[in-house]
């Protein structure tokens, strides 16, 4: 068995092979990864050991990309630069995985709609950063994951959906049907620029601006927010609220961020607008 290096064809081998057993994952198909593993070691010089770790690899690929990987297979994050390549290309030729349909559908029923784990923005949380921050973040960079997020539509009104449903379920269960009826889904009705996507109400009946922001990946993944959005922010801070909708394919789970934004993230200028003298 070999030791090396892996090869470039080796990469993508073992690349289309995660992929291919994560969709059936994400479909609920059951998995027999050991099974797997000794199909590949029939195709490569690797012993079913190493495959399974170069797997975990993969898997810390995709949480930097902002992706969800396998279940069971937990990121291990010293790998080649040339596997994050091989995700890449994988990604790069498979475009309708990147635009798939969200696996979680929007609820129907009160009780689904309420089956959102909220729980505190990474800054307030008692965790540390994770050591493997810097590097995720960078591959995040390199790969415009915020700008991927933000260009596909198909997650961002799936999230929507899912926090207006959600929105009205926690007032009918506060008794408040009079305001759940009056939840506008104001990107929906009125299209983008007001600044938030949703106009909901607290319980006693103020005012809660929603900017919803959704991803598959976890609750570090890197989001755009534009100029607008920030002067809304800024002007309305009793109101306006960012909620943050993560792990969308599998379990959503979100997070609250409250004006000033920069309290909690830093904000990097990644466009101007050009005009002339």
């Amino acid at each position: 068995m070999s030791n090396g290096p892996w090869t470039d064809e080796e990469n993508d081998l073992i690349v289309a092979d995660y992929f291919a057993m994560l969709v059936d994952d994400l479909a609920g198909k059951p998995l027999n990864k050991a099974a797997s593993y000794r199909q590949l070691t029939d195709r490569i010089d690797r012993s079913a050991k190493a495959i399974e770790y170069k797997h975990q690899n993969i898997s810390a690929v995709l949480k930097a990309l902002g992706e969800t990987w396998l279940t069971g297979l937990a990121p291990a994050f010293n790998f080649q630069s040339s596997l994050e390549d091989a995700v890449l290309r994988w990604m790069n030729s498979h475009p309708e995985w990147v635009l798939r349909a969200p696996g979680n559908r929007p609820p129907t029923g009160l009780h689904d709609a309420a089956q959102i784990w909220i729980g505190p923005p990474p800054t307030l949380s008692n965790q540390p950063p994770p050591q493997e921050l810097d590097l995720m973040l960078r591959i995040a960079r390199k790969s415009d994951v915020a700008g991927r997020d933000e260009r596909n539509r198909v997650l961002g009104r799936a999230g929507e959906e899912r926090v207006l449903a959600y929105e009205r379920s926690v007032l009918r269960s506060a008794g408040r049907d009079d305001l759940a009826s009056k939840v506008r889904w104001v990107s929906e009705e009125d299209g983008d620029g007001a600044g938030y996507d949703i106009a909901s109400f607290e319980r006693d009946g103020r005012s809660r601006l929603i900017e919803v922001k959704t991803t598959n990946g976890w609750d570090r993944t890197p989001f755009h927010i534009t100029r607008n959005e920030l002067a809304v922010a800024e002007a309305r801070r009793a109101e306006w609220c960012l909620f943050r909708l993560w792990n969308f394919s599998r379990e959503p789970k979100a997070f609250e961020l409250r004006p000033p934004l920069d309290a909690h993230v830093s904000l990097t200028a990644t466009s101007y607008r050009a005009s002339f003298n």
